[in-house]
């Protein structure tokens, strides 16, 4: 490419910047430099009506603010942004704020949450450091309506909490008149994986502060939706598909994790939007069924950009419990459009234990000791995972 060929490119690219910024699609958009940056804090201060928020961050970032109703709430996308460690959110006591999420948006996005007590009027601006403070902030004013109704009292609230159990289900892959893979000896994948599931069953109940469900407790054949339904209407905090793989070279082995690709999240969404009746289908315990298709596709990014961020950080910390125990096919999460990763609302992987396509590997699997070993594995993922990243609401002895 030439030198006037890149002039020419740079200029239809700035013209086209400059055509996106003149759009008016999203209310309330705020303009800046386009620089990637981390939010480093968050603080909250409250006082007559009005609650205000500083993100404090190391750089300069475009955002944009708009409001959501039943229930209220605000959100901000956050442009060329990163959550580079979970964010400590202060106390929410006496302000506006009941609850707050965040979540991967896009290739570089960042969107938060902010669900009300009440309703509010939502103002932001953004600040450059100073002498008196060295870092960018983000500053969102929320000031209540006049006779906005409060929804929560959040001292009441904050007694009533109590400590749950987390919810493990465990999805014992294929069954019925579907055998799964079979290895040279006649070993069928439905059997080992049931086998390795009941055993994971058995460790996690000796787990104070888990409760594991099966989707499956004999051999019986479920459709894959039906799996994902058991688990959502058990409300399961944590989705765990259970296989052994097969191939047609046979010196392939090693477990492998994968996680929901975006392209199978994306037309997941689609399929979602397009049912007419949603009487099961909650993302984050808000029915989708008085919601119009704008709504439902914000809520629906959302929850599921926010999921397949969860799975994912699972994910690596499940392959890395994996590697211990022994190889790995791949040194990396996969990602691929399983179907029974498709729950919007719960953090879900699908583990391939071995290859029962490689004799050796066969026999590991057929040892009720090779299979003990994996289940210890995947709890102590479980462990690892929940140690690094604290629910609130879930207690993990």
């Amino acid at each position: 490419m030439g030198k006037k060929q890149i002039q020419i490119s740079k200029r239809v690219f700035l013209q086209f910047l400059l055509a996106l910024s003149s759009l008016s699609i999203f209310p309330r958009a705020i303009t800046a430099a386009s620089l990637r940056s981390k939010v480093r804090s968050m603080r909250v201060s409250s006082g007559a009506g009005t609650t205000r928020i500083v993100l404090d961050l190391d750089g300069v970032t475009e955002h944009t603010l708009f409001t959501l109703q039943n229930p209220q709430r605000v959100v901000v996308d956050l442009t060329n942004a990163t959550m580079p460690t979970p964010l400590v959110v202060p106390k929410l006591t006496g302000t506006l704020i009941e609850n707050v999420r965040y979540a991967v948006r896009g290739i570089n996005g960042l969107r938060m949450v902010f669900d009300l007590r009440a309703d509010a009027t939502p103002r932001s601006f953004f600040l450059t450091p100073n002498q008196n403070n060295p870092s960018f902030r983000l500053v969102v004013d929320l000031e209540r309506k006049k006779n906005a109704r409060q929804d929560t009292k959040p001292v009441k609230t904050e007694k009533i909490k109590k400590k749950r159990n987390i919810v493990v289900a465990i999805d014992a892959g294929h069954g019925g008149r579907d055998p799964g893979a079979v290895g040279k000896k006649g070993t069928r994948e439905k059997d080992i994986v049931l086998s390795i599931a009941r055993k994971l069953e058995a460790i996690l109940k000796r787990q104070k502060g888990i409760t594991p469900y099966l989707t499956r407790r004999s051999d019986i054949f479920l459709p894959l939706r039906e799996r994902i339904r058991r688990a959502r209407s058990h409300k399961a905090d944590l989705f765990i598909s259970i296989h052994a793989d097969a191939a047609r070279r046979r010196k392939a082995q090693g477990s492998s994790v994968y996680i929901l690709s975006q392209r199978g999240a994306s037309s997941e969404a689609a399929r979602w939007l397009a049912k007419r009746e949603n009487d099961a289908d909650l993302v984050g315990g808000v029915n989708l069924d008085d919601k119009d298709d704008l709504l439902k596709s914000v809520l629906l990014d959302l929850s599921q950009s926010a999921t397949i961020e969860a799975s994912l950080s699972f994910a690596e910390v499940m392959l890395d419990s994996l590697k211990r125990v022994g190889k790995v096919h791949s040194k990396r999460v996969e990602q691929a459009g399983f179907v029974v990763l498709k729950s919007p609302d719960i953090p879900s992987i699908l583990v391939e234990t071995a290859f029962i396509s490689n004799p050796r590997e066969e026999k590991k699997l057929r040892s009720k000791a090779f299979q003990k070993k994996i289940a210890k594995a995947i709890h102590s993922g479980i462990i690892k995972y929940y140690k690094a990243n604290p629910s609130s609401g879930v207690k993990l002895s």
